[in-house]
């Protein structure tokens, strides 16, 4: 799922490992976050946001602000359930088959 402002977030890996914060901006181009709290001081003085990979932040809770983002939740969800009851089916099937393999090598 892609991230957005709004999001909140934690980060996994690097020196800022484990702070959660709010995605305050996102960088496409570089696909990097700013997130709020996430901050390096300069060596003249003064603070500058760390820009954060998006591979290395797991999302916590979504920004739902927007309606199509939850409508694309919902579909995902609807997705993995008809997965779930189709693995369900070939499970049985499969478990079908291996019990009539063994009576077959019983008698």
């Amino acid at each position: 799922m892609r991230v957005i402002k709004g999001d909140t977030v934690r980060i996994l890996r690097g020196e800022y490992v484990g702070i959660e914060g709010k995605v305050e901006k996102v960088n496409t181009e570089r696909s990097t976050l700013s997130i709020e709290g996430v901050q390096r001081e300069k060596i003249r003085g003064g603070n500058v946001k760390v820009q954060i990979h998006a591979s290395n932040v797991q999302i916590i809770s979504l920004n739902t602000d927007d309606e199509y983002r939850i409508k694309g939740t919902k579909n995902i969800k609807d997705k993995n359930a008809t997965v779930k009851k189709e693995k369900e089916k070939e499970t049985k099937k499969s478990i079908a088959k291996t019990k009539e393999i063994v009576k077959g090598e019983e008698t």
